[in-house]
C-alpha cells in the first residue's frame, strides 16, 4: 500500500499546483508542502522545480511518479484478484479504443469466454488518452489502443499493424478527384475528438505538410465511431479509418477508399500496461489469449 504522502505527491503531479492539490485532498496547503519535503528527504532528491511561475517535475520526480502510479495500479489489480477466487482469477478488466472494440477484439473475446465461461469480463471503450488515465488510476488492468501514448510510462506489445485509409461514401462526389492529401482540404472532414488515435494520426500526417485539421473547409467532430461511419455513408464528407474498421462497408460497396499519392499510412495498435508491473507475465499471457487470428493485416508480432 502506498504511503499517504505518495497520494499527495500524485495529486501535485496531476494539478501541478500545491493549492489545488490540497483542495482535492481536503487538506491544508502547508500539509502538502510538508508531505513533499518528507518525500524529498526520504529519496534524497528534489521532486519539483519552480521556474517562470510554473511547477514542473524533476527527472527524479518523473521516475517517482511512474513508480507510484504502477504500484497504485498493481494494488488495485491485487485487490481484484484477492476478492475474486475461483472463476474471478480469470477476470478481465480492460479498455479498448473504438476500432479495436468494433473490429478486432470481439472474436478473441468470444474465444476467451469459451475458454473461461464463468470469468467476469468488463471492457471499457474510449479514446487512448482516457484509457491511459484509467490505467494510471488502477481502474483498468491493461488496454489495447490505436493512439499515441507515453512509452516511458507503459510496457507494451504490438497487437497489430493496420493500414489507415482515407475514405468517403460510395456516391460522394468531388469537384476534382483528389490525388494528394492537401486536395482533400476543400472537403468536410468527419473526425473523432481530441485525445483519440483517429484524430492524432490525421493531425500528425497534416503537420508534416504544415497543415492542421482546422484547414479543412469544415469539420464534423464526433465521439462515436459508429456515428462517424454513418455520416460518411450519408455523404457528409471524407474521413480516415483503419482498414479493419472500414472493410465491411468497403466490401459491400458502401464506402470507397480514396487513393492518395502521399498518404500510405499504417499504424500500430498496441497492447499496454503500466511499466514495471509485477503482473507483467499475466499481461503477456492475456496478450497471447486475446490476439486476433485469421484477420487480414499484419500479425500480432511482439515488441516492447
Amino acid at each position: 500500500m502506498l504511503d499517504f504522502r505518495m497520494d499527495t505527491f500524485l495529486a501535485v503531479c496531476q494539478y501541478m499546483n500545491y493549492t489545488r492539490a490540497a483542495e482535492a485532498l481536503n487538506i491544508t496547503q502547508p500539509a502538502v508542502s510538508q508531505h513533499i519535503r518528507w518525500l524529498e528527504e526520504q529519496y534524497e532528491a528534489p521532486l519539483f522545480t519552480y521556474a517562470n511561475k510554473r511547477l514542473s517535475l524533476t527527472r527524479e520526480g518523473e521516475l517517482l511518479r511512474s513508480m507510484a502510479l504502477t504500484v497504485k495500479h498493481d494494488e488495485q489489480m491485487l485487490r481484484r484478484r484477492l476478492h475474486d477466487p475461483g472463476p474471478g482469477a480469470h477476470r478481465l478488466v480492460f479498455g479498448v479504443t473504438p476500432t479495436v472494440g468494433m473490429s478486432l477484439i470481439p472474436e478473441p473475446l468470444a474465444r476467451y469466454h469459451r475458454l473461461y465461461p464463468d470469468a467476469p469480463i468488463s471492457m471499457r471503450v474510449s479514446n487512448t488518452e482516457s484509457l491511459c488515465a484509467a490505467l494510471d488510476q488502477g481502474e483498468l488492468d491493461f488496454a489495447i489502443v490505436e493512439g499515441y501514448f507515453c512509452k516511458s510510462d507503459y510496457d507494451s506489445l504490438l497487437y497489430r499493424r493496420e493500414p489507415y485509409l482515407a475514405v468517403c461514401g460510395a456516391e460522394y462526389q468531388f469537384e476534382q478527384e483528389p490525388k494528394v492529401l492537401s486536395d482533400l482540404l476543400g472537403e468536410t472532414l468527419v473526425v473523432r475528438e481530441p485525445g483519440s488515435g483517429n484524430r492524432e494520426i490525421i493531425r500528425r500526417a497534416l503537420s508534416r505538410e504544415n497543415r492542421a485539421v482546422e484547414d479543412f473547409r469544415s469539420v464534423i467532430q464526433v465521439s462515436d465511431m459508429n456515428v462517424l461511419k454513418k455520416l460518411l455513408l450519408l455523404g457528409c464528407g471524407v474521413g480516415f479509418l483503419y482498414q479493419a474498421a472500414a472493410q465491411p462497408q468497403l466490401g459491400q460497396g458502401l464506402l470507397r477508399a480514396i487513393p492518395l499519392e502521399d498518404f500510405q499510412e499504417s499504424h500500430d495498435i498496441t497492447f499496454l500496461w503500466r511499466k514495471g508491473s509485477v503482473f507483467a507475465q499475466r499481461y503477456r499471457q492475456l496478450f497471447e489469449l486475446l490476439s486476433p487470428q485469421d484477420i487480414e493485416g499484419e500479425s500480432c508480432a511482439a515488441g516492447d
